[in-house]
């Protein structure tokens, strides 16, 4: 591993605009606000390599269009949306090589919350925007429940040690529903109080990882018996396969 650590820069209410940085370079991912980011990175000496986009949504793109009347660099997207700031459009199979931080990232196609949504790996950790969330998943906003199931489970083929860097600090919450879709699962039960300690200490709750979703997530555990049951309950009608389990989850979750 090299020797990059990343930083999140909060922005707007929940969000992180994640910074890989050594002692020099960075890059910022899904940068929605301009000022926490140059104010991070003229505070830390840093010079700015890249923006990664994933989707196209305000929130993720709002702050780039300042940030590159600062900082001549490259911004990476998806091919298929429109993102005036792109200037390399990217989908599944493509790289990212960024030389002043000795790193290469694998270009996911991920849809579902938006149809041309992107992820950024590079073996060990993961930036995923809004598809997958610590104990839940992205609302579906163009994509549908199929897409959005094979995104998922797309990126928990990932090595279970694989650290998942999404886009808000959404988990307290998806916690809460988490519990009331599986309310002893233990790992669950414990997880909660973690968090909470965390955010109490006003740290992120983030970085997850792919292993600990598996055991707590209820959009990765959609053929869990506990799950399925759940969902049964939920849909009163006969729930047959993973997508239906996954679509009725998904839109519990919409009304809770």
């Amino acid at each position: 591993m090299n020797n990059t650590q990343v930083y999140p820069v909060k922005a707007f209410q929940d969000n992180y605009i994640w910074t890989i940085h050594n002692k020099t370079h960075a890059v910022v991912v899904d940068p929605g606000e301009s000022e926490p980011v140059i104010d991070f990175l003229t505070s830390n000496k840093l010079t700015l390599a890249a923006i990664l986009v994933t989707h196209h949504h305000a929130d993720h793109v709002g702050g780039i269009k300042n940030i590159v009347s600062h900082y001549d660099v490259p911004v990476y997207g998806p091919k298929t949306e429109t993102i005036p700031p792109v200037t390399q459009k990217l989908g599944e199979g493509d790289s990212v090589q960024i030389d002043s931080l000795d790193l290469t990232f694998k270009v996911l196609d991920i849809p579902g919350h938006t149809a041309g949504h992107i992820a950024y790996f590079n073996n060990q950790r993961l930036f995923c925007g809004d598809t997958l969330f610590s104990c839940g998943c992205g609302r579906i906003f163009e994509g549908s429940p199929s897409q959005m199931l094979h995104s998922i489970e797309k990126l928990t083929n990932l090595a279970d040690s694989t650290e998942v860097y999404c886009t808000h600090e959404y988990t307290l919450s998806n916690i809460r529903f988490a519990l009331t879709v599986e309310p002893e699962n233990k790992n669950l039960v414990d997880y909660e109080k973690i968090v909470k300690t965390k955010l109490a200490k006003e740290q992120a709750s983030l970085p997850t990882s792919i292993g600990l979703e598996k055991s707590i997530n209820p959009f990765l555990r959609y053929n869990e018996p506990s799950v399925i049951e759940a969902a049964r309950t939920r849909s009163k009608t006969p729930v047959s396969n993973d997508i239906e389990v996954f679509a009725t989850i998904r839109a519990w979750k919409d009304n809770f």
